[in-house]
C-alpha cells in the first residue's frame, strides 16, 4: 500500500507533456501523437469526447512515465522488425 501511495503521488507531481511538445520531440504529427496517446492508461484527459460536435473539445496531457513507457514499447516494436 505504501508503495502504491508513492506511486499515485509521483504520478501528479511528474512533467506532464501536450501533444504538441511530444509531436516536435518525435517529429511527428499532433494527430499521430494523440491516435498514439488517446487510449494509453494514465494520460490525463481534459474536455468533452461528445460526438455532437465537429471538433473533440479534448485537450491531453502526458505524465513523463507513460511518455517513457510508450516510447519503450514502440521501440521494441521496431527492434523487433
Amino acid at each position: 500500500m505504501v508503495v502504491e501511495l508513492q506511486l499515485e503521488t509521483s504520478v501528479h507531481i511528474e512533467r506532464h507533456y501536450a501533444v504538441t511538445e511530444i509531436a516536435e520531440m518525435w517529429n511527428l504529427s499532433p494527430d499521430k501523437v494523440r491516435e498514439i496517446f488517446e487510449g494509453e492508461p494514465g494520460v490525463l484527459v481534459i474536455g468533452d469526447r461528445s460526438p455532437r460536435h465537429k471538433r473533440r473539445y479534448v485537450t491531453l496531457r502526458i505524465p513523463h512515465s507513460v511518455l517513457q513507457r510508450v516510447h519503450r514499447r514502440l521501440s521494441a516494436k521496431a527492434a523487433v522488425r
